[in-house]
Order: structure tokens, then sequence, then C-alpha cells
């Protein structure tokens, strides 16, 4: 029989022992072996300079839709009904409903020019910011509410020089339609707060889900359901978001042929490059809202955007913005631009970096707007 060696070893060597085995001394949240955990991420289905294009997409995105949505689904006809609606000058603001998945009827906020359409249109997708009174009503001005205007008010002085960017699209003749995701808004709760969303998440996942397919699939529906509106040329859909909305739309454009251009300002970066400490990704909680199981074994953020490659795509970064550390998000942008240029298509993705912090300004706002308007065909 083999004998057990007997080691005695010092104290230094247990506490070193001990610490290999258990968590992080300087990030608590990290077990202290993630460094071996890190040079595994080799991200298997990620772009690599020499891949056919075309054969790459393919297999992405087959396994994005896995990884990232839930499994398929009898999805109900849309029946929308309006709620209530107000003139505002050259378009009009309805308050709507309509069934966004089997499980989900939700109220939404849509603009409307007037005139004669078919028009552009625009997927306005909501950030995330631990605020969940308020959701479509941080791109879409509300109204018939008092709490929720004053909200919406303090949002957009905060993040969006004092605009609504939902309203101001549609003021260039864009439908625009903006929907709660799943914990704001109309779809939240009383006492519903950044701690909550740590139990919301892992209950998703003991139901087989998880929060960040759902509000995936959810925005894959809305833009269904945007494109197919009789007042809109599903030609020219964008997605338009900030923080977690421009995630949003990136993603959705990866994953749905109805979203034809997307503006996304203030999220991407690599997943390495944001995992460093003091990152909120390293805090759960408002990180589960974006975090698909598994998907890190295969695709990195900008794989999984450049899954929408050849559509026109623009990108806003920040060198002020300590969400998105600059180097990784122009370290991901360098690898967005090669999926673009093997497809011969330069120049429809267009990233550029701000002086600013994480806001969406009127300036920023004015630029990426008329980028929309030329890449949709709407103005030489």
């Amino acid at each position: 029989m083999q004998r057990w060696k007997t080691v005695l070893a010092s104290g230094l060597l247990m506490a070193t022992l001990a610490q290999a085995q258990g968590l992080d001394a300087a990030e608590p949240s990290l077990p202290a072996f993630h460094p071996q955990l890190r040079q595994q991420l080799n991200f298997s289905l990620g772009w690599q300079p020499g891949l056919d294009a075309k054969a790459w997409r393919a297999a992405g995105l087959a396994k994005a839709r896995e990884l990232m949505l839930p499994p398929r689904q009898d999805m109900p006809p849309f029946a929308p009904t309006v709620i209530g609606e107000i003139d505002r000058g050259n378009y009009v603001a309805r308050k709507i409903a309509f069934n966004v998945t089997a499980e989900s009827r939700v109220s939404a906020l849509l603009l409307v020019p007037k005139g004669a359409g078919p028009f552009p249109a625009a997927l306005a997708l909501h950030d995330h910011g631990a605020r969940f009174d308020i959701g479509k009503e941080k791109l879409i001005a509300p109204w018939g509410d008092p709490a929720r205007e004053a909200s919406a008010k303090a949002w957009a002085d905060k993040y969006f020089s004092g605009r609504f960017p939902g309203d101001e699209l549609a003021r260039r003749g864009y439908v625009v339609l903006a929907v709660d995701a799943l914990g704001w808004g109309d779809r939240s709760a009383p006492g519903f707060t950044r701690d909550s969303q740590q139990a919301l998440a892992s209950n998703l996942l003991n139901l087989g889900s998880s929060w960040a397919s759902l509000i995936a699939q959810e925005d894959l529906r809305a833009a269904q359901f945007l494109a197919g509106l009789p007042e809109v040329d599903r030609r020219r859909v964008a997605a338009v978001g900030f923080s977690m909305g421009a995630l949003r739309a990136w993603q959705v454009a990866a994953l749905s042929e109805a979203i034809t251009a997307t503006v996304a300002s203030g999220w991407m970066a690599t997943l390495q490059g944001l995992m460093v400490p003091g990152n909120n990704q390293l805090k759960g909680q408002s990180s589960f809202a974006m975090l698909h199981p598994f998907l890190a074994r295969y695709l990195d953020y900008p794989d999984v955007a450049a899954l929408a490659a050849p559509k026109p795509m623009l990108l806003y970064a920040g060198t002020e913005d300590a969400l998105f550390p600059l180097a990784s998000a122009q370290q991901a942008f360098a690898k967005m631009r090669s999926v673009w240029a093997v497809h011969g298509s330069d120049d429809k993705l267009e990233t550029r970096i701000w002086p600013l912090g994480h806001v969406f300004t009127a300036a920023q706002q004015d630029a990426a707007f008329y980028w929309l308007d030329r890449q949709l065909g709407l103005m030489p």
C-alpha cells in the first residue's frame, strides 16, 4: 500500500495554499485562481484574421442564438392596442400595449411622425443605471404621471443634456418604439432595488432561463413588432441605445434580421478588459441583466457585435468613462473593424472616442443621428 507523505509546512506555506484554494484577498469577489481561469478563455468561436467571414458568422450566430436566447417557442400575435395619445407637434406620442412573448403583454411608448409614411424607425433601448422606476421613459418623455415625469427629466438632465433621444429621433422623422425590460418602469415593483437583482437573476436560472436571455428575446420581438408596423419602412429600422441599451442595441442587431443599422453609445469592451478590480462586472447585481451563461467559452463581446456585420454600426466610447476602460474599448473596436473590412464594408462601421464620461450628450446625439440618416439613405 502506498504510504501518504507527511509534509510539515510553514505557516506561510499553509497561508499560501489556503489563498490559492479560496478567494482573492485583494478582490474577494474573485477566486484566487482566477488568472488560471482567464487563461482558459480562448473564445473558441471568436473572430480570427484569415477566417471566412460568412462561415464564421454562420457558426457564431448559431452558437449565440443557442446560448443567448431561450428555447424556441410559439409566439402569439402582437395584438397591439392604443392606451393613450398626445400631439407633440410634428409627431404623435402613443402609449400602447402588445404581446412581447407568450408570457408577457407589455406597455410601450410609440412615437409616430405626421404625414405620409412609411418612415424610418428606431428601437430605443434604455440603460440600466440601477434606477428601476423608469425604463422606456429614460428615452421618450412620459406624460400623465408627475412622479415619473420628474424622474425622467432628472435622468435626461444627467445623461442626455436634458433631451429625450427618442423624441429627438421622432422630430427627425423616425417612428420610435421604447419598451421596458423586465425589472424597469411598468415591469418593476415597489421595493425592487439594486440588491433585488441577485434574487431575480438566480430565480430565473432556477426556472431554466436567465435575465439576460429574456431581455434579448424581448428585444428581438420588439424589433419584429416595430418593423412590421404599417407606418414603418422595414428596410430602415435601427437599434439605438446608451449604456446597457448600447449592449442591447448591438446584441439585437446581431441576432435579428429586422434591425438594419445600430447606434450604440457607452457599452463596448473585451471581457478580459472589464474583468479588472473595481469594475462593475465584478460586482454581480447589475451585470446579471447582461450576462449570458457560458457565452464566454465561445464569443467575446466584440465577436457578438461583429455578427451584425456588414450592417452599418456606430459605437461611441469616452476617455473619462470609468465603466469601460478606454484601452479595452479600443481593442474591441479594432477586432470589429477587421470583421467589417473582410466584408468589404469598412465604411459601414464607425467607432468614435469622445473626451467625455458615461453620457450621451446633445452633441453626441446630433452626430449619431446625422450618421444614421446618411446610412439609411435619408440624406446625401
